[in-house]
């Protein structure tokens, strides 16, 4: 195997984003890791809190058929658990970087083509953030809504990857996003950091009912656990 590949380098807005791919010979896997400017933005090593994220909102829905938004395409993981569940009907992915979907499309990330090749998954460049402060998601069909959200772009609701960003993490921009579920649908946050408890009386502001559930799993370069952060939140339910 190889020791270190960039497979993909551009300048953009936010900073340089590159897809590389290295060998780590304690471990005898080959990883794939995404860097946009200084940050480490996603690696496969660690992918236990994508697939969380996918994974407990479907079974907190319990049922389908679901339509679902996940922010945030990165190397896939959260994207490819929720097409694994038959109560999704539909899926539409959006990144603000097209070359996050290039990656997809070209088969350059282990999970891409089985997500861009699903007939139900729909992968649109657009900004997040600027989506759910307008009309919403779907460029097709303006203030469409959805049974869940997802979101897994920032490090948290503290530490954002660009200020623009931070306004959806407060009342008016959680209020805005919630516009777009069904009435008993579901917002549902990654977060690298420990539960928030003043992000967790802005989303109880806005929520019916929301709760925080900490994912933990094994860091094998450090040899010891480490935990995320999913924030669970759900409108009323239609009376």
């Amino acid at each position: 195997m190889v020791d270190f590949e960039e497979l993909a380098f551009r300048a953009t807005p936010l900073g340089e984003l590159s897809l590389r791919r290295r060998t780590y010979p304690p471990l005898g896997v080959e990883v794939y890791e995404v860097k946009l400017g200084d940050e480490f933005l996603m690696s496969s090593l660690f992918t236990a809190g994508e697939i969380a994220l996918a994974e407990l909102a479907l079974d907190e829905l319990g049922s389908g058929p679901l339509d679902v938004v996940v922010g945030g395409l990165g190397l896939g993981y959260t994207a490819h658990a929720v097409l694994q569940s038959d109560m999704v009907r539909s899926l539409l992915v959006v990144d603000a970087l097209p070359d996050v979907i290039d990656w997809q499309r070209r088969g350059l990330v282990p999970l891409g083509r089985s997500i861009a090749d699903d007939p139900r998954c729909v992968l649109r460049c657009a900004d997040f953030f600027e989506c759910a402060a307008s009309t919403g998601f779907d460029a097709r069909s303006p203030d469409r809504c959805f049974h869940a959200i997802l979101l897994d772009v920032d490090h948290s609701p503290r530490h954002v990857l660009h200020p623009s960003h931070a306004s959806l993490y407060r009342r008016n921009g959680l209020l805005e996003l919630a516009r777009h579920l069904y009435p008993g649908g579901l917002f549902a946050l990654w977060s690298n950091d420990p539960p928030d408890d003043a992000f967790d009386a802005e989303l109880g502001a806005v929520f019916d009912r929301r709760e925080a559930r900490v994912v933990t799993f094994h860091n094998p370069l450090q040899n010891r656990d480490a935990a995320n952060t999913i924030y669970l939140a759900r409108t009323a339910p239609e009376t």
